[in-house]
């Protein structure tokens, strides 16, 4: 049986004798009807909770009536910038402007707004006054309250008001949007909705409230950067379902923004659920003229096994957004997929990932977390793993040799990325060896992001010896397996705590290993990470203690140029970053050295370097030396008659 495409034009809402949709969905993406993307999951969901659903993919924002080929919803409109940040989207982390967009048909860009989600809701609201705006996807869950905006470099208002919506829910919302469905459906009206978990909401009456915790208020905040880095932090010591508490953030005129508690984890009886909705799994046949949608070719034959991640990166929004308990799916699941997949057109035998956040969770990181949550102020693996901490990587290992099994498939690769410091901490190699022998198509990509402790330290990433056991372990395993596999390591340039010396040692260590990366990913400061509120406050919301932060666009440039330091491109911010930080002597020709000197720079390094080489055999400098006569041709007799 095939599987149907949601509405995506008023011809398919008039086929299917629908007179009225019972919510609107306008998303920032192209419509791709796959459990990767966030406006099919939510619409897929309530579709199976008996509603009807009319998808606007990708509106043209300057024309009003572009959000109004459906008339007007009968519960709500419900409003996603896609599947990122339209902003993290449209721009590098240089604030130019990206050349393709993967979520749009044919790549092309400008197909969306800046900060579509405000974009959108503004549209919608002056045509519809008062029918309830609904916001979610990762843009509204990063921004639900006051934060800092990098692009315009300023701190902004909680996206709840700047986009005039009624309703915002953050995180990845399929229990909260049933609980909103019901309760407007059922006469409950979208202001009296301040009761469901995993939602925020505006209101000038907080005298209901119970056990709230007050932040500082926005103009606090604005005014002392030191009040939004303790606000953040309460804000991230209340991400868990079990323990958070309701957060109330003031604004001028008597307006207050009400974060509730995040909506408890889903089952794997619900998570599988959610998976086996369906999905057609590819963009709707609209965008085959253009090419289709890029994005589909990374995900398309990969496996969705988990969600949530307790790794506690401090630059990872995963915490803010899908939170720290892991939750996946069954075996069953996920081979019924499988076996799906491998029948898909296009299907050549490689399942390109099982994962999720982390490929190798796929189980809370301790026992007592689905009871009473996880620890306020302890990470399970940084600085050091908590003795609690549940390894097992069994779950797993037996998952892949299933998929490896099934009729069809010839290969199973991991792309989502392996958390390295966790495998070290199983004493079982049982899926370490099979990982490498199995799942690794010649390299296999891990993410230490640094090698100086100073920095991983403000990263929350483990030291640096731990993933030199886990790069000779590796080296090990392949030699035993007679493979010849490499590790490509992703590192990360002017993150906090980063100065020319982190940087140069980082590109001292590359030197050693012998080992030039291809990418370098330069610190993004997006919204509601621990890492951005440090980038823009200047201190740890931890500690409150004051971190370095680069900020100056051109030193940010020199140190990404040090880790790819042998690229002549690269040469002069190299040679400008060892100047400024007094390592001239890693210019020259020796082989410590970063790179070569220049002009007559070369003439003296040369002599230099001569000097060196007569010392080391105990000679004298060729200066001192009694020069030889010349050989003339009368020399040349003399010396045969003397003969």
């Amino acid at each position: 049986m095939s599987h149907q495409f949601l509405p995506l034009c008023k011809e398919d809402m008039q086929e299917r004798g629908i007179s009225q949709f019972d919510f609107v969905y306008v998303v920032g993406d192209a419509y791709v009807d796959h459990p990767s993307f966030g406006h099919a999951v939510i619409s897929r969901v309530l579709e199976s909770h008996g509603y009807t659903v009319g998808i606007i993919a990708q509106p043209d924002w300057k024309d009003e009536k572009s959000i109004d080929i459906y008339g007007e919803p009968r519960l709500a409109f419900l409003i996603s910038a896609g599947n990122m940040d339209s902003m993290v989207n449209h721009y590098y982390v240089s604030k130019k402007r990206r050349s393709m967009d993967a979520y749009t048909p044919g790549g092309e860009v400008n197909k969306r707004p800046d900060r579509a989600t405000a974009v959108y809701g503004n549209l919608i609201r002056r045509t519809y006054k008062n029918t309830p705006i609904i916001i979610g996807g990762i843009e509204a869950s990063l921004r639900r309250m006051a934060h800092y905006d990098y692009w315009s470099d300023s701190f902004k208002r909680s996206l709840l008001l700047d986009a005039q919506a009624d309703l915002l829910l953050y995180g990845m919302g399929e229990k909260s949007i049933v609980e909103v469905a019901d309760a407007l459906n059922s006469g409950i009206q979208v202001s009296d909705l301040g009761f469901i978990k995993g939602t925020v909401y505006k209101t000038r009456d907080i005298s209901g409230l119970y056990d709230e915790v007050h932040l500082p208020d926005y103009d606090t905040m604005k005014q002392d950067k030191l009040e939004y880095a303790k606000s953040f932090n309460i804000q991230y010591e209340n991400t868990d379902p079990f323990t958070g508490k309701v957060l109330v953030e003031g604004y001028p005129g008597g307006l207050y923004v009400v974060q509730n508690p995040p909506q408890e984890p889903l089952n794997r009886e619900e998570m599988d659920a959610i998976y086996e909705l369906p999905f057609v799994r590819t963009y709707h046949p609209s965008y085959e003229e253009k090419g289709g949608v890029p994005a589909i070719n990374e995900i398309q034959f990969s496996l969705i096994s988990n969600r949530g991640c307790f790794g506690g990166c401090n630059f990872c929004a995963l915490t803010f957004h899908q939170g720290r308990i892991v939750q996946s799916r069954s075996h069953e699941s996920i081979l019924k997929e499988a076996e799906q997949m491998t029948k898909e057109k296009g299907f050549k035998g490689y399942i390109h990932d099982v994962g999720g956040p982390t490929a190798n969770f796929r189980h809370p990181s301790c026992e007592k977390q689905l009871k009473v949550g996880v620890c306020k102020h302890r990470q399970c693996l940084t600085p050091t793993p908590c003795k609690n901490l549940t390894v097992d990587h069994s779950d797993y290992r037996d998952l892949l040799r299933k998929l490896r099994g099934l009729p069809g498939v010839k290969k199973v690769f991991i792309r989502s990325g392996i958390r390295f410091d966790y495998l070290m901490q199983d004493q079982d190699d049982s899926f370490f060896r099979e990982l490498v022998q199995y799942h690794v198509s010649g390299q296999l990509k891990v993410a230490p992001e640094h090698i100086s402790d100073a920095v991983l330290c403000r990263m929350d990433k483990p030291a640096n010896r731990v993933y030199e056991r886990f790069q000779r372990k590796y080296k090990e395993i392949n030699s035993k397996l007679g493979l010849k596999q490499y590790l490509v390591p992703y590192l990360m340039s002017s993150h906090p705590g980063s100065t020319l010396k982190e940087a140069i040692e980082l590109a001292e260590y590359l030197r050693d290993m012998g080992y030039m990366p291809e990418q370098v990913q330069d610190f993004y400061p997006t919204p509601s990470t621990m890492s951005t509120v440090m980038y823009y406050t200047q201190v740890d919301p931890r500690d409150m203690k004051p971190v370095f932060v680069c900020k100056n666009p051109h030193e940010k440039a020199m140190q990404r140029a040090l880790i790819q330091y042998r690229n002549p491109k690269n040469y002069e911010l190299v040679r400008e970053a060892l100047l400024k930080a007094h390592r001239e002597d890693l210019i020259g020709f020796d082989r410590h050295c970063l790179i070569r000197p220049k002009g007559d720079e070369t003439r003296k390094a040369d002599a230099a370097r001569g000097r060196q080489n007569w010392e080391k055999k105990g000679k004298p400098d060729h200066r001192e030396r009694k020069r030889k006569p010349k050989k003339t041709i009368r020399n040349v007799h003399k010396r045969k008659d003397k003969s």
